[in-house]
């Protein structure tokens, strides 16, 4: 087993890296900005992690016998490679789609390393020594400006024949009411995705009204206040997720629902939705447990750096 576990979280706007010991203990943690140009990114990825290198004093290696302390490299990044050219698809930095990312890495730094989603990073993250610790199937969710999720079995993604296992914002809103319709469009090309209902713009909208400010802060205390149409927002918002969590219990039945990004600061989700999600599920008593992450804004880097050890030992690190 390598020394030092690197992981790096390749953002729209940053990119960060992560040094974690043997133990999961963190070690050193930087950013750069992200240069939003596929070459420079590269070559500000490749600096990145010989720089880190250089200064906790390891070598690329896993396994590798000698006195050098050696690292492994796992990148989290927007979209997924595709299993058959391994290109890019489905990233909001749009630039990267159709590139040899994980390729040009690997050269760029002379090693293999591991790149996967950055939702499946999150779920990893969780599952491992995170909210989602102890549990064997952990559904990992971020709900920001978007929707993904990735889901971890036994300490394993499970990443699906296509590399897109997890993509609960894409499936249809369930059970569909008077309230829901007409199916909104989504970017994908389809009708009715559960993103366009559950992102953080979507319950912005359904409380300021269309074209008004995206950001849901405030929401609650708004609601508490005796605001209608905030009280009204909340309330359509938790029945329609309580309908998506029951459609995956139904399907997947995790034994934990994980939720990251900016709408799961939202208190109301673990109070409310836990009491109607029993509505939904065709088995009673329903006692998942929908659950904050513990790792915030960290999730990301802390899965991709456990992304190689895992990968190879099919078993999670004792942290």
């Amino acid at each position: 087993m390598a020394d030092y576990r690197l992981g790096v979280d390749f953002g729209g706007t940053k990119i960060e890296i992560l040094a974690l010991d043997r133990s999961g203990k963190e070690i050193l943690r930087e950013r750069v900005p992200d240069p939003n140009i596929y070459e420079d990114a590269v070559l500000a990825v490749r600096d990145l992690v010989l720089a880190t290198e250089q200064k906790i004093g390891a070598v690329p290696g896993h396994r590798v016998s000698g006195t050098q302390p050696t690292s492994t490299l796992g990148i989290g990044i927007p979209g997924s490679l595709s299993p058959e050219a391994g290109l890019v698809r489905n990233s909001n930095s749009v630039w990267l789609n159709n590139k040899p990312f994980g390729r040009d890495l690997e050269e760029a730094l002379d090693r293999p390393i591991r790149v996967e989603n950055d939702a499946n990073c999150f779920a990893l993250s969780e599952a491992v020594d995170g909210a989602g610790k102890g549990y064997n199937t952990v559904l990992g969710v971020i709900i920001g400006t978007g929707m993904g999720g990735g889901i971890v079995s036994n300490a394993r993604i499970l990443q699906g024949r296509h590399h897109i296992a997890g993509e609960w914002g894409h499936i249809p809103l369930p059970w569909m009411t008077d309230e829901d319709r007409p199916a909104r469009k989504c970017f994908c090309g389809n009708e009715g995705c559960q993103e366009r209902y559950l992102c953080g713009p979507a319950l912005a909208q359904e409380w300021k009204g269309p074209g008004a400010d995206r950001s849901t802060h405030g929401i609650e205390e708004a609601a508490r206040d005796g605001d209608p149409k905030a009280i009204r927002a909340l309330d359509l918002y938790m029945e329609r997720f309580a309908r998506a969590c029951g459609q995956i219990v139904n399907f997947l039945d995790p034994d934990v629902i994980v939720l990251g990004g900016g709408v799961s600061n939202l208190k109301s989700i673990y109070e409310r939705v836990p009491k109607l999600l029993p509505q939904h599920v065709i088995t009673s008593p329903c006692v998942t447990p929908i659950v904050q992450n513990r790792h915030g804004d960290s999730s990301g880097v802390r899965g991709a750096a456990w992304l190689w050890d895992i990968d190879e030992t099919g078993a999670p690190p004792s942290v």
